[in-house]
């Protein structure tokens, strides 16, 4: 989008975003309004203080991160389990791909400005993966026994420090290997069957409720 089309709160987003990269997690209200090309008193107006904004750039992360990965992905495989391999390739290829992911999975998500939204977006990650390997224990794809809500908690926690760590490697590592670590990390956890003959490895055809 051009900076020309873009309404006022999604240039000082923008504006905010890019102040933050340079700046390695430093913001000031007057070096973002002097980036978005409006006064410093309607950033204020909009956001109503220098954390408000950082929160709504967190934010507006986490929004796209969910479009991309999350409620709004594009999955392809039928097949559960390749399904969510997809989903952590999506996940590392976004954060790569972005360069305000390190500081918003790094600094930033210990900042007070943005816990609140830190803990909105984590707790809406546990409810919605919880739901779904009680759906994939539903299918006989996990077993049952498993608990979906700790197993989600560790699952998500590993994966993220995880991420953390290749971001900030000099140089890091590369996507397909990280995707293959991760999931056979998750393939374990979820005690997954992947004889040809399993449900993992075909498509699962859900009984009428």
């Amino acid at each position: 989008m051009a900076v020309s089309s873009m309404g006022t709160r999604e240039r000082l987003i923008r504006a905010a975003q890019d102040e933050l990269i340079h700046c390695h997690g430093h913001l000031e209200m007057q070096a973002v309004a002097k980036r978005a090309r409006v006064s410093v008193g309607l950033a204020y107006h909009h956001f109503g203080s220098k954390a408000g904004l950082i929160a709504a750039v967190v934010e507006e992360f986490y929004s796209r991160l969910d479009a991309a990965v999350f409620s709004g992905a594009r999955l392809t495989s039928k097949i559960w389990a390749n399904r969510e391999r997809e989903r952590i390739a999506a996940y590392i290829a976004f954060h790569y791909a972005d360069p305000f992911a390190p500081l918003v999975i790094g600094p930033l998500s210990r900042a007070p400005e943005v816990l609140d939204v830190e803990i909105a977006f984590t707790n809406r990650q546990l409810a919605a993966g919880a739901l779904m390997l009680k759906t994939a224990q539903r299918d006989g794809i996990v077993p049952a026994d498993i608990d979906p809500d700790l197993t989600i908690a560790l699952m998500i926690g590993g994966i993220r420090q995880a991420l953390i760590g290749a971001l900030i490697r000099e140089q890091r590592p590369d996507p397909e290997k990280l995707t293959n670590d991760i999931w056979a990390f998750m393939a374990a956890a979820l005690r997954l069957n992947t004889r040809p003959d399993s449900p993992c490895s075909k498509v699962v055809r859900r009984s009428p409720r």
